[in-house]
């Protein structure tokens, strides 16, 4: 597998016969997720999944910036302590994500459970003259890191010139930047140096290097934090193990809202849980990746609908091979049908698998959905054509992480039985009794597929945006 790395702006083999593990630099709690968080998370889920499906033995870290200055500025405002907002928050990022079906990273690190490798982290620096005790703080020497500027493409002179860059006297250098930040504010933290806390650079180091070794394979995280965070973080763990950090640095694209960038200050954030009472789960994943993940998506209503439409016309599918019976026609031609379907999949795999090229992957994906109800359109999927397509559907579901509602076959059998029914008093025109049963199967969150011969039926995911 082939992987666009941010630092040597090329592409790199990713060896999946061996352990990959993944560093993701998370959320910071100091409210709840937003949209442009949910994409970049469901971006590195489904390349784990695929990763995983391919064979891969995964490790996958998350952490959470649980102590920051926008918690504090937050517990200041309300009163509450900054433990109880990040709490409150964390709490929150799992209902909305369990709700977008990301599975469970195998750890979720919180910076404050971490202080003390982060201390000894810094120390380290300290010792080797990397790092040096301010006024204000201790802080990094970037002139003594050579690359500095190699992850961005920043010229250190350029930088000096003033470019996102706080002006503290104390620092040797401009660019110098804090490992740790003195305070006598709560929440603070015993040093060698003094009270305070650490800086947000260092917890990540500190984290990705305790969980995952002083090398490993992906550094993953949004295209906003390639500078300053992402290239802080190298300066430092570099300096401290004297090797190479991530092999491959992976960076998802922003969501922007009407070509503007998220902000609370224009007041466009659009929340996880507010997309979700809107569009569901599995509308918000499509949506996600539709775009290629290194690009910006534009967030609008009419990308939302697009990915509605095609998400009903994979209910239909599945729902269609479910039900499938061997009583339908047989065509001669299924042979062919299914060395088409095997075709898409190693299409779909060889997207992913070449700078993980999510919409491609979900072109062939979706080409064959249109084959498959194209082909159920003439009646023409039997039970032992269903039973082949199936496993190759739910394998390309559970890479993309979607689900459909399922049903039992107790349920399927409940259900044909209410069909027959209702069937049965049509033809002896008991109209009335008739709508009774349709409203009742209605009521189940059951829809009824019309074809020439027959008339199935589906569950449909339950979406307040729905078009149709």
């Amino acid at each position: 597998m082939k992987i666009q790395d941010t630092l040597s702006d090329s592409e790199k083999e990713l060896d999946i016969t061996k352990k990959v593990r993944i560093y993701l630099c998370g959320v910071t709690v100091y409210d709840v997720s937003h949209i442009g968080h949910a994409r970049t998370i469901i971006v590195f889920d489904t390349l784990r999944r695929f990763l995983e499906a391919s064979g891969a033995n995964v490790e996958f870290i998350q952490n959470f910036t649980d102590v920051d200055d926008k918690i504090i500025k937050k517990a200041n405002e309300s009163g509450e302590s900054a433990e109880i907002i990040s709490n409150k928050n964390i709490q929150s990022y799992f209902e909305d994500f369990n709700r977008l079906n990301v599975k469970a990273a195998t750890e979720y690190p919180k910076a404050t459970e971490h202080i003390e490798d982060m201390i000894n982290l810094i120390q380290n620096l300290v010792d080797k003259d990397l790092a040096y005790v301010a006024k204000n703080g201790v802080y990094f020497h970037v002139s003594k890191f050579p690359n500095y500027g190699k992850l961005s493409k920043k010229k250190i002179s350029d930088l000096e010139s003033g470019a996102r860059v706080e002006i503290d006297e104390s620092k040797d250098n401009p660019l110098d930047f804090a490992l740790w930040k003195f305070s006598n504010e709560l929440p603070n933290w015993n040093s060698p140096w003094g009270n305070g806390k650490p800086g947000w650079h260092i917890e990540c180091s500190a984290m990705s290097i305790k969980y995952l070794g002083e090398e490993f394979e992906i550094h993953g995280g949004g295209r906003d934090l390639i500078f300053p965070h992402h290239e802080n973080e190298i300066a430092q763990s570099e300096s401290f193990t004297q090797k190479p950090f991530a092999k491959i640095w992976m960076h998802a694209g922003m969501i922007t809202i009407n070509g503007e960038k998220m902000s609370k200050s224009v007041g466009n954030i659009k929340t996880v849980n507010n997309v979700l009472e809107n569009w569901g789960p599995n509308v918000i994943r499509l949506f996600c990746l539709s775009g290629h993940y290194s690009k910006p998506i534009d967030y609008t209503e009419n990308l939302l609908k697009e990915n509605l439409v095609k998400w009903r016309q994979l209910e239909t599918c599945y729902y269609e091979l479910r039900l499938a019976s061997d009583s339908d026609s047989v065509n001669s031609e299924l042979n062919d049908f299914i060395a088409q379907l095997t075709k898409i999949k190693q299409n779909f795999d060889t997207a992913l698998e070449n700078d993980f090229n999510t919409p491609l992957a979900l072109t062939e994906f979706f080409n064959m959905i249109k084959i498959i109800n194209g082909l159920a359109s003439e009646e023409n999927i039997t039970k032992p054509i269903a039973t082949q397509v199936m496993p190759i559907l739910e394998k390309m579901l559970e890479i993309l992480g979607l689900n459909v509602i399922k049903t039992t076959d107790d349920e399927i059998e409940s259900i044909f039985k209410l069909l027959e029914k209702r069937e049965e008093l049509r033809k002896s025109k008991q109209f009335d009794e008739a709508d009774n049963i349709r409203t009742q199967i209605s009521d189940m969150g059951i829809y009824l597929i019309d074809h020439k011969n027959k008339t199935l039926w589906m569950k449909k995911e339950k979406i307040n945006s729905d078009a149709n």
